[in-house]
Formats: structure tokens, C-alpha cells, sequence
């Protein structure tokens, strides 16, 4: 098997280092060059050709971001975005936005040991990546829906309920700028995403967006023409409270794969909305929301995916069609108005 050919880009001697060194040390990945800036960067992919690069985002003179923007489309290398700390997160959210595959948080800027802690999931990261759909760039993003009238509180569908992960912030911002500003039913969000990003990828699309998009809190109360981003870091559940639908964060399960859990949030959901619960699964890898999913249809509601042909990694929203669970599939260009035909 021809091995993943990665280039490593940071300014810091040390971080180039140790993730050298983690990378090397993983069957099927070979690192064909380091780069210490922005420019230096853009050199060695036009002379190396890597599949993939890990790209630190704040350097001297060019930017990670300037990186992006500056990378030949079609045909340039998958980018993952390994960043210092949520200082950063305004940064690491457009440069998701702007074509990166996927975001790792480093859990110390300073030269320290505790860079080896993120060593399997950048790998995992790394090797996903090497497969993954080019992203489109953000202003390919369709234009928002005519506005809806308002449906009575018998329409079939309650409650929205999305869960993505590798290419997620990306097809987030095209679904959710697509979707009417008085859409009849809240809509409740999990994404794979480190800790301390999710607050700037509510902002950055509550300003673009019609509908009203935050980051959920606990007991926020969910309202139609709302969307709610579950915080990185944190599962989010939903249940009734004296008649309002609210959110409820925890750490529980503590042994999920990830948090938030696409399959948690699914689960809760199914358990307070029961038939009016509509499930939608976008683009990642690995298999979570799968058991959400059944939970979802055994409830008597519904669940779409995403279309391999728009997905920047077909694990979740596959595992999903393959076990029959899947009531219909569009591209992410097409899912707002299948969203929409579900009411």
C-alpha cells in the first residue's frame, strides 16, 4: 500500500518535532517534509506534493488561513488544522469554514510533553483525511430558502436533529444558512469539535444565518426558528420541562467515543419527541448516530442523510443507509429543501 504522504507545517522547531515523531511512528504514514511558515509552506506542497498537511494557523508573515486561501483548487492537499489553544477558535472555525478537513486542539501551546496526548487522534485524523472529498469553498454556499409560512403544532415534524463530524462545520454553515428564518421546530445540533470552538461557530453563522443559532447552555429552552450547537467537550440531551423543550449537558455517558454524542442527543430526542422527531446525518467518520438513528425510526420519526456524493467522509451518514434507516438521502446543497418537504 502506497503509505499517506504528509507534510507538517508550525512554526515551533519543537512542535515540527514531536509530531514528526508521531506520525512516523504510525504504519502507512510517511512525513516528506516539515515547513517553519506560510510561505515556506506553499514551496514544499508545490515541490513535495504531500496528500495531507498538518497546518498550524498563527505564524510570522503568512497564516494558516493565508495557506488556505492560497492552496491551488482542484488538487490540493487535505489540510488538518492542529491548533495551539481556544484563543484561537475564531481562527480555527473559518479556517474549517475555508477548506480545512478537520481541527485537533493542542492541549499546550508551550514546548512541553503534553503534545504527545494528541497523538491518536491526530493520527486517526490524518488517516481519514487522506481520503476525504475536497470542500468546497464557503461562498459556494446555496442561497437561503423563501421564507415558510408557520405550520400548526400538528405538522409531522417537532424537533430537528443533526449530527456530523469530519467536514461538519462546513456542511453546517451550506445547511443552515439554507434554512428559513420562521422554520416551524427547533433544531438541535451535535458536532465532533474540541472544547472551546463551538461558541465561535454559533456566532460566526448566527451572523450569516436567518434562523437564530447559539451554543446551547444548560436548561436553554428550545424554540422554533432556533438552532442549538451543543458545546464541544459536553454531550447534549433534550427533555421536557413543565411543557418546554430544554437541553440538558453532562458528561454521561463518560465512555462514549465522542462528546457530544450524535447517538445521545438522537436517543433523548426519540425518547421526548417520539414520531415528531426528524433525524439528520451529515458527513463523518465512524459509525456515531447509528444507534440514535434506530432509536429515532423505532420511535415512529424520521431520519435523512447526507449523499456520498456531497460527503466529505461517507462513515456516518453510511452506516446509517446500510442498516435501512435512512428514510431519504439528498446532498447537503439539497438538504434544506428535504428538510423542509418532511413538515
Amino acid at each position: 500500500m502506497t503509505p499517506i504522504r504528509v507534510l507538517i507545517v508550525d512554526d515551533s522547531a519543537f512542535t515540527r518535532k514531536v509530531l514528526r515523531e508521531m506520525l512516523e511512528s504510525a504504519v502507512g504514514l510517511s512525513v516528506v517534509g516539515t515547513a517553519r511558515d506560510g510561505l515556506d509552506a506553499l514551496d514544499k506542497i508545490a515541490e513535495l506534493a504531500p496528500d495531507v498537511v498538518t497546518l498550524d494557523l498563527v505564524m510570522p508573515g503568512l497564516d494558516g488561513l493565508g495557506v488556505l486561501r492560497a492552496l491551488p483548487r482542484p488538487g490540493s492537499p487535505r489540510v488538518i488544522v492542529v491548533s495551539a489553544s481556544a484563543e484561537d477558535s475564531e481562527l480555527g472555525i473559518e479556517a474549517l469554514q475555508s477548506g480545512a478537513v478537520d481541527l485537533v486542539h493542542k492541549p499546550t501551546s508551550l514546548a512541553t510533553d503534553r503534545l504527545y496526548e494528541i497523538s491518536a487522534e491526530l493520527i486517526a485524523k490524518v488517516v481519514a483525511a487522506a481520503s476525504a472529498r475536497p470542500l468546497a469553498p464557503e461562498s459556494a454556499a446555496p442561497a437561503a430558502l423563501p421564507a415558510l409560512p408557520a405550520l400548526p403544532a400538528s405538522g409531522r415534524t417537532g424537533l430537528v436533529v443533526i449530527g456530523t463530524s469530519t467536514g461538519g462545520p462546513q456542511a453546517l454553515t451550506r445547511l443552515l444558512t439554507a434554512m428559513p428564518g420562521d422554520f416551524p421546530a427547533p433544531i438541535a445540533v451535535a458536532l465532533h469539535i474540541p472544547y472551546g470552538y463551538t461558541e465561535a461557530l454559533a456566532r460566526r453563522l448566527d451572523g450569516i444565518a436567518a434562523l437564530r443559532i447559539v451554543e446551547a447552555s444548560e436548561g436553554l429552552e428550545l424554540t422554533p426558528g432556533m438552532a442549538a450547537i451543543a458545546p464541544g467537550g459536553l454531550h447534549m440531551k433534550l427533555q421536557r420541562d413543565e411543557g418546554r423543550l430544554v437541553t440538558r449537558l453532562g458528561v454521561e455517558p463518560i465512555m462514549a467515543a465522542y462528546r457530544p454524542s450524535v447517538d445521545a442527543l438522537f436517543e433523548s430526542a426519540a425518547q421526548t419527541m417520539g414520531g415528531k422527531t426528524l433525524g439528520v446525518v451529515l458527513t463523518g467518520m465512524g459509525d456515531d448516530g447509528y444507534r440514535g438513528a434506530r432509536a429515532i425510526r423505532d420511535a415512529g420519526g424520521r431520519v435523512l442523510t447526507e449523499s456520498a456524493d456531497s460527503c466529505v467522509i461517507d462513515g456516518m451518514p453510511r452506516v446509517v443507509r446500510e442498516a435501512g434507516l435512512s428514510s431519504a438521502e439528498a446532498t447537503i446543497d439539497e438538504m434544506a429543501a428535504l428538510i423542509v418537504r418532511q413538515l
